[in-house]
């Protein structure tokens, strides 16, 4: 979808993984996914800039990032107390000047005057094959009405100094400098199933398979832990599902009529009903590979089966991030070079000896 582009703002069909310096690791992707013509439900980001603008504001010195530049990262205290302080900054400040108009119009054209959106935070280090920050800042869901619209955005801003999210970039060593939020507005679906996929198996790492664990209702309902996804295990060549399991599911999260997301019980009769058929199993893991061939690297994704224009229902996908665990043990060296090739072989004997 294209629409409405103020200086802080950019439509997906306006970018793409090139991007990430403007509108964030999540943003990126979305914008890439609506690229190659990937489902995705139609949105915008809330640009870096803006980010930077709101930062300002609030801390004209830039006393802020180098506070978090020197904290350690086992002062638990100092960072809690570092990253509470700066939370409520952010979270009580005006917005500066062209952020309000630029989103209000851009929120307009996307939903209208009151249609819920989702609301997620877009990091410019998150989702990359050398960091993942998935669950560390906020996404707020079912966010109707711009003024709603503008605190989610300023939460999300303020979440990019959550204790967690300092923390992990302090254990990375990441440049302070260089992290910044941008926030992604899409349109928010109401899901009869949702899930996520992983293009490789993420117990070990084999890539002839694809994983998918989905529940009914929001994705949310499986984020909380407040129920045991479905597990299905699919062969990558055959299209075979070569394992199921079928969970017990008491509740379901659905979008509440006032904004927010409402926990709905499952009556006993459908509490062990599979969440897919075996067609959409297929649909889906079809859809991993053409996500993964277009990435060329296994893929983490997260997916949502919700009605379409047609009367129909439809997979969009969400997000997709690189699989990080088992890729950076590919990247790891099986062995240390050794001096003299031989020495491998001593090695080898000395260990077997042991």
């Amino acid at each position: 979808m294209d629409g409405i582009a103020g200086e802080w703002v950019r439509w997906f069909g306006d970018i793409g993984l090139g991007d990430r310096p403007l509108v964030g690791g999540k943003g990126a992707s979305l914008g890439e996914l609506t690229g190659a013509d990937i489902t995705v439900p139609p949105g915008f980001v809330v640009t870096t800039a803006a980010f930077e603008a709101a930062l300002a504001a609030i801390d004209p010195d830039g006393a802020i990032r180098v506070h978090i530049g020197r904290l350690e990262q086992d002062d638990l205290a100092a960072i809690t107390a570092a990253a509470d302080s700066i939370r409520e900054r952010f979270l009580a400040a005006a917005l500066p000047a062209g952020i309000t108009s630029d989103v209000s119009e851009a929120y307009q054209a996307l939903a209208g005057p009151a249609l819920p959106v989702a609301v997620r935070s877009s990091a410019t280090s998150e989702d990359s094959a050398e960091a993942s920050f998935a669950g560390l800042q906020d996404t707020r869901l079912c966010v109707q009405g711009i003024e709603a619209v503008l605190q989610a955005l300023r939460a999300c801003w303020a979440s990019l100094y959550s204790r967690e999210s300092v923390s992990y970039r302090l254990r990375l060593q990441l440049p302070e400098g260089q992290v910044a939020m941008g926030v992604v507005v899409q349109r928010m679906l109401a899901s009869r199933a949702s899930g996520v996929m992983f293009t490789r198996s993420p117990l070990t790492g084999d890539r002839s398979v694809i994983v998918i664990e989905g529940s009914v209702g929001l994705g949310s309902a499986m984020v909380s832990g407040e129920v045991t996804p479905d597990k299905y295990v699919v062969n990558k060549v055959t299209g075979e599902i070569v394992q199921r399991t079928v969970s017990a599911k008491a509740v379901r999260h659905v979008a509440a009529f006032d904004g927010g997301v409402r926990i709905e019980p499952i009556g006993d009769a459908e509490q062990r009903l599979p969440a897919l058929g075996d067609d959409e199993v297929r649909e889906l893991a079809a859809l991993g590979k053409q996500v993964e061939r277009h990435y060329g690297a296994p893929q983490d994704i997260e997916w949502a089966i919700a009605p379409d224009e047609r009367g129909g229902e439809r997979i969009h996908v969400l997000q997709s991030r690189p699989e990080t665990v088992w890729s950076r043990r590919d990247a790891q060296p099986v062995a240390q070079p050794a001096a003299r090739a031989y020495d491998h072989v001593i090695l080898a004997l000395h260990n077997r000896r042991r």
